[in-house]
C-alpha cells in the first residue's frame, strides 16, 4: 500500500479469509514473513494475521529518522486501507517497543496488544538496560549509541553473515545470545527466522540500523498513556532481551505473562 505522504509499505496476510485482525509487527532484524504454524493456529481461530515490513526492510520504503511511535501511524495507515476499525496488535522482539506504541497512540482502535520478549525504553528507571544481554547484543546496542555512520559500519558486516553459507561471525554471536533451552527451540525456529531476517534484510542494513537507533532514543510516547489490555511476556533465560526488560518499574500498568 501507499501511504499519505508517498512511501510504499508492504504487507503480508494470513490466517482466516475473514474475521478479527491481528498485526503482527517483526522482530530485529526481520521482515513481514509469518511462522507457518502460527498463521495455521490463527486460521483455526478464525483470526486474520497481518505481517507487515517496517520502513527500509524488505518491501517498505524509507521513513528517514523514524522513532517508534511512527509504528502507530503506519498501522493506523494500513488498517484504514484494509477497510478495519478495530485490531490487535501483538509485536516479538524489536516489534515489542512498536506493538507498545500502537497500545499507547491508538486508543479507540487497539483492543488489545501483545509484546513479547520486548526491550524497555532506554533509558529505563530501575533497568540496568545492558545487564544479562549476550555479548553480541551488548556490542550492539553500545555502538548504536554512537550514531549512525559507527553503526553502519558495525551491522554490514553482520547483514553479509546472515547470506553467506556458513559464517564463523555468525555462529559465536548466536553462541553468546542462545541459552540452552532457546537453542534447543531455535532448530525448529531457524529455517523460519533466517529467511525472514534474509527478506527483510535484502536492500540493506538500513531497516536494521534504524530500529537500533529508535530503541536508545525518545520513543515518542510514555508507556503510562496505555490503556488498552496489555500482555507482556519475557524469558527468564532470554539473552537477547533479558527478563528484566518487563519488570522495571516503567512497565507497573501491564499485565505481566512471566516465562
Amino acid at each position: 500500500m501507499t501511504t499519505s505522504d508517498g512511501r510504499g509499505l508492504r504487507i503480508i496476510r494470513a490466517g482466516a479469509r475473514s474475521g478479527p485482525v491481528v498485526f503482527v509487527l517483526h522482530g530485529t532484524p526481520m521482515s513481514r514473513s509469518l511462522y507457518p504454524p502460527h498463521a495455521a493456529d490463527a486460521a483455526k481461530r478464525g483470526i486474520q494475521l497481518v505481517g507487515v515490513d517496517r520502513p527500509r526492510y524488505g518491501g517498505s520504503t524509507a521513513k528517514p529518522g523514524r522513532s517508534i511511535a511512527d509504528a502507530a501511524t503506519d498501522v493506523r495507515a494500513i488498517a484504514d486501507d484494509l477497510g478495519v476499525e478495530r485490531f490487535g496488535v501483538w509485536g516479538i522482539s524489536g516489534g515489542g517497543p512498536h506493538a507498545l506504541a500502537c497500545a499507547a497512540l491508538l486508543p479507540k482502535r487497539a483492543v488489545a496488544v501483545a509484546a513479547l520478549a520486548s526491550p524497555a525504553p532506554y533509558p529505563a528507571p530501575g533497568i540496568d538496560w545492558l545487564a544479562g544481554m549476550g555479548d553480541a547484543n551488548v556490542a550492539e546496542f553500545r555502538v548504536s549509541m554512537e550514531g549512525v555512520a559507527a553503526l553502519e559500519r558495525f551491522l554490514t558486516p553482520l547483514r553479509d553473515a546472515y547470506f553467506a553459507p556458513t559464517s564463523e561471525r555468525a555462529e559465536h554471536d548466536l553462541d553468546s545470545l542462545l541459552s540452552p533451552v532457546d537453542r534447543a527451540a531455535f532448530r525448529s525456529l531457524g529455517p523460519h527466522l533466517l529467511e525472514s531476517t534474509r527478506r527483510g534484510l535484502r536492500p540493506g542494513v538500513a531497516g536494521w540500523r534504524d530500529d537500533d537507533l529508535a530503541f536508545v532514543r525518545p520513543w515518542g510516547f510514555s508507556l503510562d498513556k496505555i490503556r488498552c489490555p496489555l500482555t507482556l511476556w519475557q524469558g527468564r533465560q532470554d539473552r537477547m532481551v533479558p527478563f528484566a526488560m518487563g519488570n522495571g518499574s516503567e512497565t507497573t500498568s501491564a499485565t505481566r505473562c512471566r516465562t
